[in-house]
């Protein structure tokens, strides 16, 4: 098929050469002939000169060179330069000659400057930190950590590598999301020791005046200790419980829980128990249902631990006696729309973002008095995650806070 192809386009050039030889022997012969014929030839040779320059031009690209349509020709090599590579790094990297930035990647423009490329690196890392590492022999260095560079709680690990005796290559690292991460954890030791140290003091101080034979002989101050002692008890009972409730729920968050949970009846029974308990008056919450289709994929006990903590902190932190209204509806896109408003002094603005953090509390004095460990939206947040939901917290001051949260139906998963 090939050579067929050849020959076909090789049939213009023969015909154009063939009439350059006619036009030839006719001018060295003195040959007459009429215009038409000359015309006809001349037509020719143009037309074999055009296809020959077009076929040239588009060789490269014919599908008899490997089918593809593209030749089998290769394209010339170019080798990436040093510059090349560092400009197509994600971190921020320098190259210093002499103490100078000859380069400079974008990453490293957007954190240090646009203009640093050919000025000093001391001027481009402004870090009492860094001089050592920008400026003397690298012999047995270690790493720095820059703390504030481009930010206040950004940190970063500076490397320096000796390419030559002039210059070194500069390697910023950002560390910032496991320094968070580190400072969330120490967070939540000292929280979790501050909690249980407060109770355990309190205990230890009334076992102490308890060992004293004149209070013991006094019934009622005793009996006043033991019920303070009880409720130090009972408080530091609810925070280890609501410690290992997050623990367990944060180590299978990732797996979709596998239950169909039918939430219409279990909201009902959970204000119903919580009324039953003397927590809320009878006429105090009111739910109004209007799920056309309530079932979804997800754990029981997590749900109801979820509902228990947000009603109960409707209660806690509404105004005494005022209204709690649950409202249950469906949602367009196939998810229950969980809503529990109260009648309570409000949020102010800045607080509501940290809500959910371990232990965050917007009036300390008055959580504890009500017996709150400061885990109860975390516990809700890690709950909402699990079960591939949305947790939205809205509050006015002077008129209440509502809680809502999105949580899919069976019908929202795929089969």
């Amino acid at each position: 098929m090939a050579r067929k192809d050849c020959v076909i386009k090789s049939v213009p050039v023969y015909l154009s050469g063939l009439s350059l030889l006619a036009l030839f022997i006719i001018a060295v012969s003195h040959v007459s002939v009429g215009w038409p014929i000359l015309s006809v030839l001349m037509l020719i040779i143009v037309w074999g000169w055009w296809f020959k320059n077009i076929s040239e031009a588009t060789a490269p690209f014919s599908d008899t060179n490997n089918g593809s349509g593209f030749s089998d020709q290769p394209y010339p090599y170019f080798p990436a330069t040093a510059a090349d590579v560092i400009m197509a790094m994600d971190e921020p990297v320098l190259l210093v000659n002499d103490g100078q930035v000859e380069v400079a990647n974008r990453a490293a423009e957007n954190l240090l400057g646009m203009h640093i490329e050919g000025g000093d690196v001391r001027m481009a890392i402004r870090h009492p930190a860094a001089i050592r590492l920008l400026t003397e022999p690298l012999d047995n260095m270690s790493p720095v950590l820059l703390a504030g560079l481009g930010g206040l709680n950004r940190r970063w690990e500076l490397y320096a590598y000796a390419l030559n005796e002039e210059q070194r290559l500069i390697l910023l690292r950002d560390q910032s999301t496991a320094h968070l991460t580190e400072q969330v954890r120490i967070d939540f030791v000292a929280n979790t020791s501050h909690e249980l140290r407060t109770p355990l003091a309190t205990l230890s101080g009334f076992i102490e005046t308890l060992e004293d034979d004149d209070v013991i002989k006094d019934r009622d101050t005793r009996h006043h200790f033991l019920g303070i002692m009880a409720r130090e008890a009972k408080r530091m009972q609810n925070l280890v419980d609501d410690l290992m409730s997050l623990s367990r729920i944060e180590a299978g968050k990732f797996s979709l829980p596998n239950e169909i949970v039918v939430l219409s009846p279990l909201v009902a029974e959970i204000v119903s128990n919580i009324q039953a308990s003397g927590q809320a008056k009878p006429s105090q919450i009111t739910l109004k249902n209007q799920l056309s289709s309530d079932n979804i994929q997800g754990d029981r006990t997590e749900v109801t631990q979820l509902l228990y903590n947000i009603i109960g902190n409707a209660l806690k932190y509404g105004r005494k006696d005022g209204q709690i209204m649950v409202n249950l509806e469906n949602t367009d896109d196939h998810r229950i729309k969980l809503s529990i408003k109260d009648e309570g002094d409000g949020i102010p603005f800045h607080h509501i973002p940290r809500l959910t953090e371990r232990f965050y509390r917007v009036d300390n004095s008055r959580s504890r008095a009500l017996g709150g460990t400061g885990l109860g939206l975390a516990i809700v947040k890690q709950i909402v995650e699990h079960h591939r939901g949305e947790l939205v917290i809205d509050s006015i001051a002077g008129k209440g806070t509502t809680v809502t949260v999105f949580l899919p139906t069976t019908d929202f998963f795929p089969d």
